[in-house]
């Protein structure tokens, strides 16, 4: 399984942080040069996106990071082989997971999408199902709820094939895209599944702060656009909401905390 790492040309300090944390790993990677915001065109960005999806207007940072996964995902794609690790320059693995990382004999056939890291607080919990063991520490499990980030994540040939086919026009961010089926275009097709305990994390020791986060403030600016933006985005998040309360008091999911050990 190669593991295809996504870097900024303008941030070799991220790469030579990664290059070091793979090595000692044992974690073959393929550099991925990530599309820059400072230089990126607008016009040319505007028609890869659509600005009225369900999140309203994408930042620039995040159409970039979007297009820099695209990018991956045909990295991939070329090689052949039948799983790809993707990461961001920013993420920290846990370095009892790294066997994990080196091939995919362990990843069930029915799994085309798993998402590795945890994204946001401690003690974070997501809906998951179907949920199996992988390793003595490790579980998988279907996710059934949001759980945004799209710092590392294994995807299959076929999966990566389908996704630069039907991306089209892009109307969520990558993240959303693979990781929300609140909003997700693509969640009729895409079955993605999470790792508990998480196995990576992004940190800012490793990458300082984030390079898109400048992109993002500038539409936080509260007016009529904010308001009606977030109105929409509301909508979307809690869509699913009646759905997932009945899924719980089925019992045919849980909300598990992504950094739970197994019993």
């Amino acid at each position: 399984m190669q593991a295809y790492l996504i870097n900024l040309e303008r941030r070799p300090d991220r790469l030579r942080n990664m290059a070091r944390q793979l090595s000692a790993l044992g974690i073959p990677f393929q550099r991925v040069d990530a599309l820059d915001a400072k230089n990126a065109c607008d016009d040319e960005l505007a028609e890869h996106f659509n600005d009225r999806g369900p999140l309203g207007v994408i930042p620039k940072g995040d159409k970039c990071c979007s297009l820099s996964h695209l990018r991956a995902w045909h990295a991939f794609v070329q090689s052949g082989e039948s799983h790809g690790l993707i990461l961001e320059d920013d993420v920290a693995i846990d370095s009892h997971a790294a066997p994990l990382l080196r091939d995919a004999d362990w990843i069930p056939p029915s799994v085309e999408l798993l998402k590795l890291e945890r994204y946001g607080p401690p003690g974070q919990r997501v809906l998951l199902d179907e949920r199996v063991s992988v390793s003595d520490r490790h579980r998988i499990g279907r996710l059934r709820s949001r759980h945004t980030g799209a710092a590392a994540y294994i995807l299959t040939r076929r999966t990566a094939e389908e996704l630069i086919e039907r991306v089209g026009c892009w109307t969520v961010p990558v993240d959303h895209m693979l990781f929300n089926p609140n909003n997700s275009p693509l969640s009729h097709f895409l079955v993605p599944y999470q790792m508990t305990p998480a196995i990576a994390h992004q940190t800012e020791i490793l990458g300082g702060c984030t390079d898109i986060g400048e992109w993002r403030a500038v539409l936080r600016h509260f007016d009529w656009t904010f308001v009606r933006r977030e109105m929409v985005r509301a909508y979307f998040e809690l869509r699913l909401l009646p759905q997932q309360i009945l899924a719980v008091l089925r019992r045919e999911c849980a909300l598990v905390r992504i950094d739970e050990l197994p019993d």
